[in-house]
């Protein structure tokens, strides 16, 4: 009962925290815009200049996906976001705060999400892509029209598992600078021991993180339109309900003459 009534009296609660809060969903916010913009035509290219896909362009393909995507995705991110420093400060101003975290965010979690959208497209059946250069389609039709829509859900998965990403990633950006519910949970739950505020900032991470998780799975699944002709089935009506007499016989067929006894 201490606990709970030491919430209201704990400055790193009523002061601190909404601010913190409001930090970290707009380093989300805005990382998680830029991972969208940049992350899926980036997906898109790694797919169709594969080999064997709609536009080959295998030396571009090696040198994006095994130089820049794969390079970026091996850095950890801590480390990353320190070397980012200079690069944040030359875009937003400055190199501490939520804006100047997002430049690191953002550049941590593109090939990421890049790597994700070349998967979901991967999932799309080739029958459905070459029945729509048959039918004289482009390219550029084909990507938006069979493969984005066909991968709809995959996509929103993917976007979803980034955002849960980006959530853990705001938390150590928090850390070297960044703000946000990391910096709050540093600078009370560790230098100054406060379990409240350490215990408060887990409760709210969590929540976050559950919010996105069943928001993306709700839309993936109104998008999903294979789900929904799967799952879709309804029970053959009786013929009750049809309004069919349970005597009339179906069509075709000679009922059996009444018996009766003489």
């Amino acid at each position: 009962m201490n606990f709970l009534t030491g919430l209201f009296d704990n400055p790193g609660i009523t002061k601190a925290l909404p601010e913190a809060v409001l930090e970290t969903l707009q380093m989300v916010g805005i990382s998680g815009f830029f991972t969208l913009l940049i992350g899926l035509p980036l997906g898109v290219f790694l797919h169709v200049s594969a080999p064997g896909g709609l536009l080959p362009m295998k030396v571009v393909n090696r040198i994006v996906s095994d130089i820049i995507v794969n390079i970026t995705r091996s850095v950890p991110f801590a480390i990353l976001m320190v070397t980012l420093i200079p690069l944040a400060r030359l875009i937003t101003g400055t190199s501490i705060g939520p804006v100047a975290a997002s430049v690191s965010l953002s550049i941590a979690t593109i090939p990421f999400f890049a790597r994700l959208v070349e998967n979901a497209l991967r999932d799309v059946a080739g029958g459905k892509i070459d029945a729509a250069l048959v039918m004289g389609s482009t390219k550029m039709q084909v990507v938006t029209k069979v493969l984005l829509r066909e991968a709809l859900p995959g996509l929103v998965a993917a976007l979803t598992t980034t955002l849960v990403t980006l959530v853990g990633y705001s938390a150590m950006a928090g850390i070297v600078g960044g703000g946000g519910l990391g910096r709050l949970a540093y600078n009370y739950g560790v230098q100054r021991f406060d379990t409240q505020v350490m215990v408060v900032t887990i409760i709210i991470i969590v929540a976050l993180v559950q919010i996105i998780q069943l928001a993306g799975d709700f839309v993936s699944r109104r998008v999903d339109h294979r789900s929904a002709a799967g799952t879709g089935r309804r029970s053959r009506p009786s013929a009750a309900a049809e309004g069919i007499s349970p005597d009339a016989a179906p069509a075709g067929t000679a009922r059996e003459p009444d018996k009766t006894t003489v």
